[in-house]
Parts: C-alpha cells; structure tokens; sequence
C-alpha cells in the first residue's frame, strides 16, 4: 500500500490498476495493484492521473519488480519476515487464465500459461505424433499407371521406358522371349541381361501394387551415370539398335523382328550427275528421322526441308562414276518406307559454333494430331496416315540441365497421361494438354510469342520428339497377359510391399497410441502444475517448456543455474523459474531426475536483507540527491566552504551507485546519469586527476548535508594546501 501527496489540503481515494497493458481483449493481466492515492485539490488531478499513465505504460515486468519490493521502503533489513521474503518471490501474485493472458508473464512465477501447453489442451491431430507417412499414398490407385523412381538424372530414362512400355506390340514380343524361363523361379533370383531387366520393369509397370517402382537395375545395366544428364536424344537411338541387337538372337520371329516392325524405316540418299543424268542410290535404315527446326514454325516444313534437294557444285561438286569426273550434281533423301511407329526427333539441342557447347533452341514448333506422310513417301497408294501417340518434354533452358516428362496417350482408351517421373497425371478429357508445360519453361532472353493453335493442332518450344502410330493398324482391345515365369517375381514384389505396408502401419498405430497416451499424461499433469496454497516447489521455464516440446527429449531438471551464493533461489532469477505443486514436482523428479530441488526453504532470507539494504540506501541516495542539488543553489559568502573539482561534484552519485551495485550485484545504469554526463566504472581512481583545474567553491553545508561525501576523499587543489575555511 502506497500513499502520494499532493499539497497540503487532501482527501484518500482508493484507485485500482489491473494488468500492465490495459484489459482490452487479449490484453495481459499479471496482477492486481492496489494504490491509496490521497488527492489534494480539484486542480491538482492532473498530477494523480500522470502518475496512474506512467504505472500503466511502465514495462509489466518491471512493475511486478517494483511492486514486489515495494515494501523495502518502509521496513528496515533487521525488521524482514516470512511475508516479505514471499512478497520478494512473488508468491502470492494471481495465476493468469487462458484465454486472457495469451503470453506467458516471465515476472509472475505462477503464471503456467503460454509455456507451449496449447498443443496439448487443443485437439488431437494424429500425425503430429509420428513422422510416418500413410503407407497407402505409395499403393497403386485403381485403373491408374505405375511410375518411376528418379535416380538423380535419369528422368530422360523414364520417359523413354514409358513411352515403349505403352507399345503393345513391343511389350508383348518382349513377354515373349526366353530370357527367364530357365531362372525364374530362384527365390534370390536377380534380372542380368538388359532385355531381363526390361521384361522385369515392364511387368512391373503392368502389375506392381506400388505407386511407383524403382528402375536402379535397368540403369545399371545400361551402365549409366545417375549423376549426370545424358543426351536424351543420343540415348533413344542407341538404346533401340542395343535391344534390336540383343532381340535378333531370338528364335520367335515376331520376338526376333519386333523393333524392326515398330520403329524401323528405310530411306536412300539419291544423287544425280546434272551432265550425265546418272542416278545412284544409297540405301539407309532409320529408328526415327532427325529434323532440324532452326527457322521454321511447323513440323510439316521441317519435314520438307529434311527431304529438300541439294546442290552439290564448287569444290562440293560430286565424282560421277559415269562421267569418270566431278560433276555439278543433286543430292535428295527419299523416303521408301515408314514404320508403324514414327519417332521423329526434333533437333532442339544444337552445337553453338560461337560458344563451343550445345544449346537449346527454345522456338515454338507447330504440329497436328494427325500426320498425313503420303506427300512425302517414293512409293503412293499406300496408307501412311499416322496419329499422335507420344509428345516428350524437355523443362528448360539449357541443354545441360533441365527435367524431362512425356505425354503418352494409352492405345486402349484413347486418353491422354502425363508421366513425370513418380507422379501420373491424367488429362481431362482425351485431348493433349501442353499449355502448363509451356507456362512452366524458364524465360529466354529470345522468347517469342506463343502463335495460336486451331483444332487438333499443338504448338510447343519444349516438345523435342514427336512420337506417331500408324493409324491405320488394328486397334488393341485385349491386354497384354504378363507370363507365369514374370508375374511369379511381380507378385514377390507384390509381397514384399504389402509386409511393408503392414509394418509401416503397426509404427504408425505404436507412435501414434504412444503420443495419445502422453497427451493425456501431459493434459493431466499440466492440470496440476498449478500450486495454489499447496506446498510448492520452483522449477525452471526453460525446463517446463522443453518438457511440454514433443520435438525435444526431456532431459533431467537442472535448477543450479539460478542459485545464489548460499546455494538458494536467487531472487533476480525468479522471472525464469515457475512455481509449481510439490505434487507435479514428485512425478517430474521421479521420470526425469535432477535438482536441486527448491522448496519452500529454498527461498533465501540473506539475499532478501542483502537487497532490502541496498534498495534503502538507493533511496536514501536520492534524497540525499535532491539535498545536494538544492543546497548548491544557495551563494557562497565568505570563505566558509571546501573547494571541490566540478567532475567529482557531478559524479559523487555515481561512484556511490557503483558501490552499492557491486554489493547488490545489478548495475542500474539508469540511475547513473546527472546533468547528462556518466562516469564509467573506475572514476575513483582518477576522480583528483581529472579535477584539477576545474573548481568550484560550493557551501560547508552542501558537503555536509550529503551522507555520501567524507571530507577526507576531496583533494586540494594544490600540493599541500587546504583551501577550506571554518
């Protein structure tokens, strides 16, 4: 309780101030403060009401500071209780409620609330008491396809792998061929050979209960580097004469021809003598044919300009055979005939002769659903009308990085996918989408605008091969049946994964009955953290908070780190502890461990004599101030009086503060200022030094009225002189 007067005629008013920042919603309220304000006149209100802002603006903490040890002003050390050592601790100040006090109060040691309980008083979400994803998102959804695992660098691999695995005709013949009769059924059998290894994904891809599965195998026997990208375009055209090769040793003819069939064409390089008219031929067979797009805008112009004539004369004339010469002559590819498949590579990534590396052209190329080939073929008459079956993506700027995905249309249902690796994506409708693909490429300083599309018609700067089925084949109504000798390993697989499924649920069920059930435990016991009139103990909120953090492990209490030097509660480190019920405290020792443990003996008297001393003489200092101050203002007449340096005379206060903080232990730097000028720690010893030459004559009564100032501690002036007078 605290009086204030202001002149001489008064009234007393009781004036409640509660919480530090007002009681606006969500507002916090530490306690209750209780002030007897005794009001002089109508006129001097003013004053009361500047007192009740500057309590109200002032930092909460330091009020329950200065109301804590409020009662140091009118009781001296020797007259200190019980009461006031709990007062010091704050025993007794108000617990704070939740939903009113959203932080927690570090001034107020029963204040439990903000501490991180809230994670454990709300509702439960299961999957924050596990870090186990819900096995079921990696199991295969119904009428969907499989993915692939991207190793690091091989997405161009899966897109290729997707692509033929969606040929019928390819994954049947490769169904069909002998590879794994004779081993299959070896229980730690391991695919070797690359059309193995290709049997094996394909089934995979056909059977597998997973949402994706891993192709590490098929790479590794290709012996490429999942590190590094590899040039996508390279990689199809060797791969295809590999399995051609490796298929070419089979007896089944429809096995052995296969990649004949599907992918191979014939066109022959025809040259003609302009002075003999001699035509020679040169017959070649091609897997896809390779159009450069540099300064086109349509897929049928790059194909007229890869079949365009050209002028063989100068020094690139031709030897004609006939004429016994070199001849001025004409050089033409014509095309003999077209597989059912027609892979046709648009040559995006080409060797910059300025730079000396590979580029990217990032120009848009137009292109339709349906291909009509006869214009361009030697042989007419036939049907060489071919439908868009697979659009591959390159995402990117460059040729040396970037990410491959592939639009498949599947032969069954006429619908179109979107295979990126793990994800599948299915197209609304049964029409290729590219818009986002191409929303999606990094900006190019050379980007130019998307030209509009009509109907059945696409246009890209990323699509660098063109996939066409001839669309006069026989459409595909049955499945393609995986052997006996492959299902047998895809259902081993098959097996394995749902052991795993099982496993991974019984971790998550364990972890998450595990947190329910520290839920209720921690809910329950945090229920009884609260002390009350109970017997109590005090525990650190560090310790507190890390034991309600479920990402943290509990380690055992450590309370040394607020002890005092009688191995007691310290009481500045009153605002990092907590006081909770020895009831909680039992259970917290007993799991966790540690100490010491502070009890209500913990509290330590020495430490609350020690600051009351301190906090009086602070006082008395500053009255002692004020006395000084007022005294100084009086004129020197005579000789009566000490002559003192002007620094010492401004600093006095501060080298008593010094002293008192080194007893209390707490340097107050704000009591330190007079006059806008501080003295730094050490003043002492250079008080006489940095006074001489500035003096000042000040009053015998001023010197004697400070309690502070002993005689003896000013200096002359002179060597041996004393310039006082009596």
């Amino acid at each position: 309780m605290s009086s204030y007067v202001f002149g001489e005629s008064s009234y007393t008013q009781n004036f409640h101030i509660t919480g530090g920042q007002g009681t606006a919603p969500g507002s916090r309220v530490y306690c209750i403060l209780k002030i007897e304000i005794i009001i002089s006149l109508p006129v001097l209100r003013y004053e009361f009401f500047s007192l009740c802002w500057m309590i109200l603006a002032m930092a909460p903490r330091l009020q329950l500071e200065k109301a804590a040890w409020r009662w140091a002003e009118t009781v001296r050390p020797e007259e200190v209780s019980q009461e006031h050592i709990e007062t010091a601790y704050r025993i007794w100040l108000e617990p704070c409620i939740r939903g009113v006090c959203r932080r927690n109060c570090k001034g107020n040691p029963n204040c439990l609330v903000g501490i991180g309980e809230h994670i454990w008083l709300g509702e439960i979400d299961e999957n924050s008491f596990h870090n186990i994803d819900d096995p079921n998102c990696e199991r295969r959804k119904k009428n969907s396809f499989v993915g692939l695992t991207n190793l690091g660098a091989t997405c161009y691999v899966n897109t290729f792998l997707q692509v033929w695995f969606l040929n019928l005709e390819l994954r049947q013949a490769l169904y069909f061929s002998s590879f794994l009769k004779t081993t299959c059924f070896l229980t730690d059998y391991e695919p070797q050979t690359i059309c193995e290894h290709l049997q094996y994904l394909f089934a995979l891809l056909q059977n597998s209960n997973r949402r994706y599965i891993d192709p590490s195998g098929f790479v590794k026997a290709l012996g490429l580097d999942t590190g590094q990208q590899q040039d996508a375009q390279e990689f199809s055209k060797l791969f295809m004469s590999l399995l051609e090769d490796t298929l070419s040793k089979q007896k089944n003819p429809d096995v052995r021809n296969i990649v004949q069939q599907q992918f191979c064409g014939e066109y022959a390089y025809v040259t003609v003598c302009n002075q003999c008219g001699r035509e020679s031929k040169l017959l070649s067979k091609f897997y896809e044919l390779e159009l450069n797009i540099q300064g086109h805008k349509q897929l049928t112009d790059c194909i007229s300009e890869f079949l365009k004539e050209e002028k063989l004369e100068g020094d690139n004339r031709y030897f004609c055979e006939n004429c016994q010469s070199k001849q001025n002559a004409t050089r033409k590819i014509r095309l003999l005939s077209l597989p059912c498949t027609l892979n046709l590579q648009l040559m995006r990534f080409v060797f910059d002769r300025q730079t000396g590396h590979k580029k990217k052209l990032n120009t848009y190329i137009g292109f339709s659903e349906i291909l009509d080939m006869e214009p361009y073929v030697e042989h007419k008459g036939g049907s060489y009308v071919y439908e868009l079956s697979a659009v591959l993506i390159h995402r990117g700027v460059s040729a040396y990085s970037g990410h491959y995905i592939a639009h498949v249309k599947d032969p069954q249902s006429g619908e179109w996918y979107k295979f990126n690796d793990e994800d599948i994506e299915k197209m609304e409708g049964k029409k290729l989408q590219l818009g986002i693909e191409e929303d999606l490429a990094e900006p190019s300083k050379s980007q130019t605008r998307k030209p509009k599309c009509g109907k059945g018609t696409h246009c890209s700067r990323n699509a660098y091969m063109l996939v066409y089925r001839l669309q006069t084949q026989e459409k595909t109504t049955t499945t393609v049946q995986v052997p006996a000798f492959l299902q047998e390993l895809v259902d081993r697989d098959n097996c394995k994964f749902e052991e795993w499924c099982i496993e991974m649920a019984e971790m998550r069920k364990q972890s998450v009955d595990k947190g329910k059930a520290k839920h209720e435990e921690v809910k329950e016991l945090y229920q009884r953290l609260p002390a009350g009139a109970e017997p109590y103990e005090f525990v650190s909120l560090e310790w507190l908070q890390k034991w309600l953090d479920e990402s943290t492990p509990t380690k055992p209490i450590d309370n040394h780190a607020c002890l005092c030097s009688h191995d007691k509660l310290h009481p500045d480190k009153i605002s990092i502890m907590k006081r909770i019920s020895e009831y909680a405290a039992d259970i917290f020792y007993s799991r966790y461990g540690g100490g010491p443990r502070l009890t209500v003996k913990a509290l330590c008297k020495e430490c609350v004599v020690e600051r009351c001393r301190v906090l009086r003489l602070k006082s008395q200092l500053n009255e002692d101030y004020k006395t000084v101050n007022n005294l100084l203002k009086a004129t020197v007449k005579g000789s009566d009086g000490f002559w003192v340096g002007k620094s010492s005379l401004r600093s006095w206060r501060q080298l008593a503060l010094e002293q008192l903080d080194e007893q209390d232990g707490d340097v107050d730097q704000s009591n330190g200022k007079m006059n806008g000028n501080t003295l730094n720690k050490g003043s002492a010893k250079s008080l006489c030094v940095r006074a001489r030459g500035r003096q000042r004559r000040i009053p015998t009564r001023a010197i004697l009225g400070a309690s502070f100032i002993k005689p003896e501690a000013l200096r002359c002036l002179g060597t041996n002189k004393r310039l006082l007078s009596y």
